[in-house]
């Protein structure tokens, strides 16, 4: 009979072959790169995306849309942007007559990823969407309407799936090599010293739930491998003078058909970053379970989960330039993103009502 130890050894080569979402054969014969627009000059563009498309392989920078003027010569610079390839919000649509540009990637505050995905999609161009993916599901659903309309693909900034380690846990959330998992515990927080920022304003999406709340959600639903059922939820607001129109701080039970009950924490107050799951013959966790600089974690019985040294932005473009260049589903499509929007809007719901259980 195998052994716990060896059947994660051999699992854990299985994912190790499967970190390449396509066999060789199927990979592109052309040496073509998709061209990237980036939506959106912020911090997230600028420190992450940007720096990595230097190091993917199927994609490339080749164009931004922004609404400051003032960035656009650094840029170009910087990246070698052509003057054709710089578009402002209002002139975006043009993008439908430009060739170099395949991929529109949406970096904006949440409440503004369905109108400038839309405009994406009806310009024929595919969409990659940061998370969370908008406010509602019901805009989450036009989003995933338009690009179905238009025949482009959809997928959603969740960079963690396309991490072994946390591939690796959703692999177990199949295999069960500790039996059921009965507890899941997810927390993601961070102290945010600002205090006239985007997170702080209702209308834009701002709030710890949304801005990373989708982190301990997701996770929860990915190394249980179900879905919830039902939901009870609170917000506590330490600093109301910043917090006075979203939660600073959500804390959320989410409970599954089998009768388990997980737990997720996020914060824009607090720092916390980890994740576990309590089995009924072991256990095993992730901390930090999303970090930028990696992940990495640690089994009951002895098997270290070693942080993966490549950059994760770079990894997750290429694999989803890849699934477009190869015709493939996306790693993670819009329905995924729009099921956490559908359980997002639930917490709020629990939270106004005491936090009584919501179904889901």
């Amino acid at each position: 009979m195998i052994n716990r130890r060896s059947f994660i050894h051999k699992s854990g080569l299985i994912m190790a072959a499967g970190m390449m979402p396509y066999p060789s054969f199927l990979l592109p014969q052309k040496n073509k790169k998709l061209g990237i627009a980036l939506v959106g000059l912020g911090y997230y563009s600028t420190d992450l995306l940007a720096p990595a498309l230097q190091l993917t392989k199927h994609c490339e920078l080749k164009g931004i849309v922004t609404g400051s003027p003032e960035k656009v010569p650094v840029w170009q610079s910087k990246y070698g942007i052509k003057d054709g390839n710089v578009y402002s919000y209002e002139t975006m649509h043009e993008i439908a007559n430009n060739d170099e540009i395949d991929v529109v990637y949406i970096v904006l505050p949440p409440a503004l990823h369905a109108k400038y995905s839309i405009i994406a999609a009806n310009a024929g161009k595919h969409v990659w969407c940061e998370k969370p993916m908008e406010v509602s599901a019901e805009k989450c659903q036009a989003m995933i309407d338009a690009c179905k309309k238009n025949r482009v693909k959809l997928a959603i900034g969740y960079r963690m799936h396309h991490e072994p380690n946390t591939q690796t846990l959703m692999n177990w959330a199949e295999t069960e090599p500790y039996g059921q998992i009965n507890n899941v515990l997810a927390k993601a927080g961070y102290f945010d010293t600002r205090t006239n920022h985007w997170k702080q304003i209702k209308e834009l999406g701002g709030g710890a739930m949304y801005d990373m709340g989708v982190y301990p959600l997701n996770a929860i639903r990915y190394t249980k491998g179900k879905e919830p059922i039902s939901v009870s939820a609170k917000h506590i607001t330490k600093r109301p003078e910043i917090y006075h129109e979203v939660d600073e701080t959500t804390i959320f039970d989410l409970k599954f058909s089998d009768g388990t009950i997980a737990h997720g924490e996020t914060s824009l107050g607090e720092h916390f970053n980890n994740l576990e799951a309590t089995c009924e013959e072991g256990s095993y966790f992730l901390k930090p379970f999303q970090s930028y600089s990696g992940v990495q974690g640690a089994t009951s019985d002895g098997e270290i989960l070693k942080p993966w040294k490549g950059n994760q932005q770079a990894k997750q473009m290429d694999d989803d330039a890849l699934a477009i260049l190869n015709h493939q589903p996306m790693l993670v499509p819009g329905e995924e993103g729009m099921k956490d929007i559908h359980i997002v809007e639930k917490i709020y719901e629990s939270a106004s009502k005491n936090s009584s259980w919501i179904s889901i």
